[in-house]
């Protein structure tokens, strides 16, 4: 990394007085806004805010405009975007995806709307104002009705090649209306933004927590990173939306405003976002709306930055043209940035239902987008150390609408030395417990089963049908239980009375015994079952099944050492650490040892089975069974060696569909994966 991509430039254009000082100012600027493209568009992992960046290109557009001379065509100033990933495969545009000229005062509107009307000599001009949406640009190419091809915006002019994880969403229709009195165009070329929704955002990154893995800084980021992804499956398992909010080709159809090809989009079965795209006459309206935007954005439910101004009328626009990297005729009204300076007064662990410890900066309160902010989540020790986030610091903290506030950067220029590197902690803050790091620092976990910040998650867990089967031990029940002190650890569940149950709220005498029937029932799950119900970290179903046939009893398991786990086919080295360090942790051993005084008794019908039909073959089932509930199904395929996915992927060997089968079927012919009938998975089987 150059010194040029480690800090902002800061250069004045007017304070630079000779031309080799201009040379190296724009040198500077272009290295810095180039190492930032990258991060942005292609790693998807920003490390400025877009005020700095376009303050950056403001800055280099200023020195090139006060000396001509320094004009290249390769200058950022000149280009859009990024450079595509090629493994992606490339699309070449139809015409260039450009950029919008970003603006952030009123002054500037009204001087873009002055230059809008002199050119075009009209006293007042009209316009369309839109969102400003902070996704994915992409363009979708429609042949004859039909999606053919669909791309990201990359470079401007060259894109990656995304359509199949486009036509995983479902707003994105792949066959266009066709309206008896307004069929589509023989050719479409139309452009949008894919998108994650806020609440849909955090509901991912609480998953991607619960699973260990590392969390996406914002709704853009992740919609770029699903969007992106080589397995379209991926993609089919994110929430991705789409708004469509330009026309580029449309042939053998004519239109002649803005808002009439929105109109078409509509009516051709595209998405547009009908509410808040609006009509305006004159710079008061746009500044108006851009208000109004403003004050609704936290209510929204997908991520804004701004509002977007176009003239209406193509023929206006014709007579506007382009600059080299944006239109004449549009501009971008962002919204001033959610950030604000602070010190960092302590570092703190705070500790998941899942045993994830994560790093929480305690700042000195500062007010953020008319919110106080005093807490804001480092993630990991390592996005501590690639940041270098030390107690003491002045930091740039971001809050974008509902997402938790978060430290962009430190300002390393305040530093007086007297700041401290922060080090995860060898014991879990909660119970003393040994905590585990992984490798590459970006997970730490408590791997306890009874450390009381997890218990709740871990009991209901424990108690699903999955695992030990337990009815009517749900989220509620188990929440009971555990804040009236009834269940300190898990195998408490097991010397519970009536008496005890009884005392809970909304607990009659036939709920009472129906749940005591329940748990005294589940003392014979099967080994497999028990393993994946303790949660031991990346222990799956099938990796429980698979210890089981391996090794005979929970003692052999725990016993066994890390080349004896290694040697069972399947289970990888970071599994095989993440069992050798559950086991080690002596409160476990203990508390497998109460489960076997309280009862258990842990058959393992699958010990050293033969290798089964199946075997290393993955199904997935979709729509309407009649010989067996599809749980059933899945629980056949497991018992024959095989694995029951709940999605399709570049793994799946069969997709058993039966009567009203979903979107499961529609990409397994996308796939060419093998499709089979129930009867058909029943001879397969040999029943």
């Amino acid at each position: 990394m150059t010194r040029t991509q480690e800090h902002l430039p800061d250069v004045a254009a007017e304070e630079i007085g000779s031309l080799g000082e201009a040379q190296a100012a724009a040198e500077e600027l272009r290295d810095a806004i180039r190492f930032h493209n990258y991060r942005y568009y292609v790693l998807d992992a920003p490390v400025i805010s877009d005020a700095e960046y376009d303050q950056l290109l403001t800055q280099l557009q200023e020195l090139e405009e006060r000396f001509p001379s320094l004009q290249t065509p390769d200058s950022p100033t000149r280009t859009v975007g990024g450079e595509p990933r090629q493994e992606l495969g490339l699309v070449e545009h139809a015409s260039p995806m450009l950029s919008l000229q970003a603006v952030y005062d009123q002054d500037a509107v009204r001087d873009f709307d002055k230059a809008c009307r002199q050119e075009l000599g009209a006293q007042t001009a009209e316009y369309v104002g839109e969102p400003k949406y902070d996704g994915v640009a992409v363009e979708l190419v429609y042949q004859g009705g039909h999606l053919s091809v669909a791309s990201t915006r990359g470079d401007g002019q060259t894109g990656e090649d995304v359509t199949p994880n486009i036509r995983t969403i479902r707003e994105v229709p792949l066959v266009l209306l066709r309206p008896d009195d307004f069929a589509p165009p023989q050719r479409l070329v139309v452009r949008g933004e894919v998108y994650m929704e806020k609440a849909e955002f955090n509901d991912l990154n609480r998953r991607r927590e619960e699973q260990g893995e590392s969390l996406f800084a914002n709704p853009r980021n992740a919609a770029a990173g699903s969007l992106r992804q080589l397995d379209p499956a991926i993609t089919a398992s994110r929430p991705l939306h789409i708004f469509l909010y330009e026309v580029a080709i449309t042939e053998g159809v004519e239109l002649a405003t803005h808002l009439d090809a929105l109109h078409a989009l509509t009516r051709w079965g595209l998405r547009v976002n009908t509410e808040w795209t609006q009509r305006h006459s004159g710079v008061d309206e746009l500044l108006s709306y851009h208000r109004e935007l403003a004050e609704r954005r936290e209510g929204l439910p997908y991520e804004i930055d701004g509002a977007v101004f176009k003239l209406n009328r193509y023929a206006a626009r014709e007579r506007l043209g382009f600059r080299t990297r944006s239109p004449r005729w549009a501009i971008a009204y962002k919204f001033q940035a959610h950030q604000a300076t602070t010190r960092v007064k302590d570092i703190r662990m705070q500790v998941g239902r899942t045993g994830i410890l994560t790093p929480v900066a305690i700042l000195e309160p500062v007010a953020i987008g008319g919110v106080e902010v005093s807490r804001a989540s480092l993630h990991n020790q390592s996005e501590i150390e690639r940041k270098d986030i030390r107690i003491g610091d002045t930091v740039l903290v971001e809050r974008a609408g509902d997402v938790i506030p978060y430290v962009v950067k430190p300002i390393v220029e305040r530093r007086t030395g007297d700041e401290r590197s922060f080090h995860m902690p060898a014991k879990c803050p909660v119970c003393d417990a040994r905590v585990i790091l992984s490798e590459d620092k970006k997970v730490a976990r408590c791997d306890w089963v009874n450390c009381s910040a997890q218990l709740h998650k871990r009991l209901v867990h424990f108690a699903s049908r999955e695992a030990m089967d337990i009815d009517g031990l749900g989220e509620k029940r188990a929440a009971q239980l555990v804040d009236s002190g009834l269940v300190k650890r898990l195998s408490d569940i097991y010397q519970l009375t009536k008496q005890d149950l009884l005392s809970l709220e909304r607990m009659g005498d036939k709920t009472a015994d129906k749940l005591l029937q329940q748990i005294e029932s589940s003392k014979q799950r099967p080994l497999s079952r028990v393993l994946f119900g303790l949660g031991i970290p990346l222990v799956g179903e099938h990796t429980a099944r698979t210890l089981a046939e391996r090794f005979p009893t929970l003692e052999a398991i725990m016993d066994a050492s890390v080349e004896e786990l290694a040697k069972v086919e399947g289970v990888g080295p970071e599994v095989v650490n993440s069992i050798s360090a559950f086991f080690s942790e002596q409160r476990n051993r203990e508390e497998m040892q109460a489960m076997r005084q309280a009862g258990l008794t842990l058959p393992n019908p699958v010990a050293g089975q033969e290798p089964r039909p199946l075997e290393g073959l993955t199904f997935v089932f979709t729509g309407k069974l009649e010989r067996w509930t599809r749980e059933e199904a899945e629980q056949l395929v497991e018992q024959l060696g095989g694995r029951a996915a709940s999605s399709v992927s570049g793994e799946t060997d069969y997709v058993v569909a039966g009567p009203k089968a979903g979107s499961k079927l529609d990409q397994a012919h996308q796939r060419d994966i093998r499709v089979l009938s129930e009867a058909e998975f029943a001879a397969l089987i040999g029943q």
